[in-house]
């Protein structure tokens, strides 16, 4: 009781001086950086996607829907017509019981509608989120003539729907749709400078929601530095906006880049696992005139300041199937990581092979095995 009173007296004499307790500042701990090491698991054959011989297939985000079904939104065009996805690619949707497949096609998400919409001609590369209990559907989308391009055995490219790329957002309320379009893209080029990164097209947008809930966009962008058509040179951009319809505010600092080189990288997909931003990246390394693909990891600790992983080299497009037999792809790109519980276990990649001249690609369904450190 004295010990009690001494203290009771303590407090007013300190209050009636008009000080007040000082409060006890716990340090914070910092978090322990984790790194991670990413591995492909062997595949099962039921894990490939395919059109037959009349769809060609390229990429395919999946996420998981309230009905337990996995949901597999793809990209897709007539095989007949050649390699014309930038002009006649449409987003289709599939479902699973499995995110490993085998995935079965049920409708189209996003179709042609009319050259007088800014994503009329052609949808492509979509990546699809549930966040704040909806699901928004990221994609690229353009308009132009139509025109086919492409010969046998060489892929061209249809320039008019290229620059014409611009990244737009659908929302539904089920992965299953319907989905709503909007009017305008929710990230154009930047008009008003010619010197910009994003002066001629953005494209391929990769997106995720950032641990205060705003939603952090990297995306494709090409510049008109160089001669046109072409432009360029392609760099990858960030963005942020507080809400996953936007407006997005456009940053400085580039990412994935690589001094001295005009392509260095493409297909990025990031999410925030254990305390990082992550990505895995497209990386393209220009050896003579020849471009040699592989999958490399990048990290951030802030979504805009992307370093290369401790460790950054993920696959030189290698797959090991289930009876053992290693095939390395051509191309093994668009990867999509299918995230549950926090935990990435599945990444989904456009692939394919080449017969008698003409490209047959499909979605593959890898494990992924993640070593932390």
């Amino acid at each position: 009781m004295k010990y009690l009173a001494t203290l009771v007296l303590a407090v007013f004499v300190l209050v009636s001086c008009g000080e007040k307790p000082k409060k006890t500042v716990e340090k914070e701990v910092p978090q322990k950086e984790i790194d991670f090491k990413i591995e492909f698991g062997k595949v099962s054959p039921k894990s490939v996607f395919s059109g037959g011989d009349s769809i060609s297939i390229w990429g395919g985000s999946v996420v998981k829907g309230e009905d337990g079904l996995y949901h597999m939104l793809y990209a897709r065009w007539p095989k007949k017509i050649g390699w014309e996805w930038v002009n006649y690619s449409e987003v289709a949707h599939a479902t699973s019981k499995s995110p490993f497949g085998p995935f079965k096609h049920v409708d189209i998400a996003l179709d042609e509608r009319g050259e007088k919409f800014w994503d009329g001609s052609a949808t492509h590369n979509p990546t699809v989120h549930k966040m704040n209990g909806k699901y928004y559907l990221y994609y690229m989308g353009n308009f132009g003539d139509k025109k086919i391009v492409s010969v046998p055995g060489k892929a061209k490219i249809n320039w008019m729907h290229r620059n014409n790329q611009r990244i737009g957002v659908a929302v539904a309320d089920s992965p299953n749709g319907p989905w709503k379009r909007f009017d305008k893209p929710v990230l154009d080029i930047t008009y008003n400078n010619e010197d910009a990164p994003d002066a001629l097209m953005t494209s391929n947008p990769s997106v995720c929601q950032m641990t205060d809930g705003r939603v952090l966009m990297v995306y494709k962008a090409v510049g008109k530095k160089f001669p046109l058509p072409q432009g360029g040179p392609v760099v990858h951009m960030v963005a942020i906006a507080d809400s996953p319809t936007g407006p997005f505010v456009k940053q400085e600092k580039l990412a994935f880049e690589i001094k001295g080189e005009r392509f260095p990288a493409e297909d990025p997909y990031i999410w925030h696992q254990d305390g990082k931003y992550r990505a895995i990246v497209k990386r393209i390394k220009h050896v003579g005139k020849k471009r040699v693909f592989s999958l490399v990891q990048y990290d951030s600790k802030d979504g805009l300041d992307w370093k290369p992983s401790k460790h950054h080299e993920i696959s030189d497009r290698i797959v090991t199937w289930e009876n053992g037999r290693e095939q390395q792809f051509t191309h093994l790109e668009r990867p999509q990581v299918v995230v549950e519980n926090g935990e990435a276990i599945a990444l989904m990649c456009a692939a394919d092979t080449l017969v008698n001249k003409v490209r047959n690609s499909f979605n593959i369904q890898i494990p992924l095995k993640v070593t932390k450190e």
